[in-house]
């Protein structure tokens, strides 16, 4: 069984219940879970039935010890979280859309253990050590420009062991701001694009490849929920053609036609095959999106995916490229039913979906 790893920050997660706002329960309850992009798809993997293993840099308090027992009951190897006597723990808070009103996210993470933490404070070839595949986002390195260079270091010493690496360039604009008088594109794209020539697997979402990259698909207002589908086959080419390195390239499309209600697919591009691929699809072969309505929490579907595509690539009998990207795409609709940061859909709920059991039957 391949030992998946992710690196990253985990935050505590506040949430009013259900859809209410932060000012409508304060002073009052919110309800205190974990969450970070990395995790989650380590949590991903490890429900689907996969190894995962979750590198971080906490510190070392009763929270971190909460940490470890959630992650041993989900099945996620602790060996690796590191206890720092800096810094903190991250916070955020999160409103849950509905209808014409978007989600918000309110990040508290300045000074956490992560963002302090030096490249040089992990021992990479330990790390790497029985591991087979690595996963950052490019979350971590927004946080601080010394958590970017831990993870440009995290990035060569696992291609230089061999590993299959893979980035979700995951581009959050409150969060690019370590340098003053930088605009956070700029700083992003400047960033990521250092981290590029390392990976193999780039995941993204509509519009991460150009605030990230700078590679923009044509005809396509995101905004307004406006996607040109067969522009993101040449955006994923343009991918693998600057960074030859990137041997598959998979970007999630989401139109959202409202907080509430989204259409949800993605594409996938082998170079392998140098082929496209589009997922779910008809029975034709023509591509239709899951239509999501009344969508329970959003947060997280794009982990789900990441976490869905790297079980998928790496058990044999998923890994053709069409499959895997079918699994993938069937694992972030599930999460999307889901309350938390965390997608607790199995491997046999996924693949039911993928076989067209979209009903939501109860199963006795």
């Amino acid at each position: 069984m391949v030992r998946v790893l992710t690196f990253g920050e985990v935050m505590i997660r506040l949430a009013p219940a259900e859809f209410l706002r932060v000012r409508q329960v304060l002073p009052g309850r919110l309800e205190a879970t974990f969450g970070g992009g990395e995790l989650n798809v380590a949590v991903s993997i490890a429900n689907q039935g996969g190894d995962s293993a979750f590198l971080t840099s906490v510190p070392d308090n009763t929270l971190t010890d909460a940490l470890e027992q959630e992650m041993r009951k989900l099945g996620v190897d602790t060996s690796l979280v590191r206890r720092s006597d800096r810094g903190r723990f991250g916070i955020y808070f999160v409103e849950t859309g509905a209808n014409q009103r978007g989600g918000t996210v309110t990040y508290d993470r300045d000074g956490t253990s992560i963002a302090l933490e030096t490249a040089a404070a992990y021992d990479w070839e330990a790390v790497f050590t029985g591991a087979d595949w690595f996963h950052v986002t490019g979350i971590t390195p927004a946080i601080s420009e010394t958590a970017a260079g831990a993870a440009l270091a995290a990035v060569q010493a696992a291609s230089a062991q061999g590993l299959s690496v893979s980035c979700d360039l995951n581009f959050r604009k409150k969060l690019w701001n370590w340098r003053p008088g930088t605009a956070s594109i700029d700083l992003a794209r400047e960033t990521m694009r250092g981290l590029m020539p390392f990976i193999n697997v780039v995941v993204a979402n509509e519009e991460d490849c150009d605030l990230c990259l700078g590679i923009l698909a044509p005809e396509t207002d995101v905004e307004a929920g406006e996607l040109n589908i067969a522009g993101y086959e040449a955006v994923a080419r343009q991918i693998v053609d600057e960074f030859p390195n990137v041997t598959t390239a998979a970007i999630t499309l989401r139109e959202s036609i409202s907080a509430s209600h989204n259409n949800w697919g993605a594409m996938l591009y082998d170079t392998a095959s140098d082929s496209a691929h589009f997922a779910p699809t008809d029975d034709q072969g023509n591509y239709r999106p899951y239509e999501i309505r009344n969508i329970v929490d959003r947060v997280g579907a794009g982990d789900s995916f990441a976490g869905g595509l790297i079980f998928g690539l790496s058990t044999p009998e998923l890994c053709d490229p069409a499959t895997a990207l079918r699994y993938a795409t069937a694992a972030s609709c599930l999460k999307h039913s889901i309350k938390g940061d965390f997608s607790y859909a199995e491997r046999q709920e996924i693949e039911a979906l993928m076989g067209g059991a979209a009903s939501g039957r109860v199963s006795r």
